[in-house]
């Protein structure tokens, strides 16, 4: 009866504490080369949080930024930035590279 008891508090326990374990992110990744976002256009799901993985493939940095997502963050030649983005409404949200802002355009596209 004993091992029966230790075992259902250790179920209870784990249960209670489920909930703190949130499923992980969708990851989506951009790249930066030659001055350019790729994919420039990039869909992702609507009200779910997002990973957002950028990585430039340049040799120069580059300052990924969006007023609309409110976020901006250089990223060194051969680095990546990470971003974490609370799930978004339905719409259309630009970024561009502040160093190269004539060919570094993009959006991101919540749907």
């Amino acid at each position: 009866m004993r091992h029966f008891l230790s075992a259902a508090a250790v179920i209870l326990v784990m249960g209670a504490a489920a909930p703190a374990f949130a499923e992980e992110p969708a990851t989506f990744e951009i790249t930066i080369k030659d001055h350019k976002f790729d994919p420039a256009v990039l869909e992702v799901p609507a009200n779910k949080e997002i990973k957002l993985v950028v990585k430039n493939l340049d040799e120069t940095p580059e300052e990924f930024e969006s007023t609309e997502l409110n976020r901006e963050k250089i990223i060194g030649g051969g680095r990546q930035g990470v971003f974490y983005l609370d799930p978004l409404k339905a719409g259309t949200y630009p970024f561009f590279g502040e160093f190269n802002q004539a060919t570094a355009q993009g959006k991101l596209i919540a749907k």
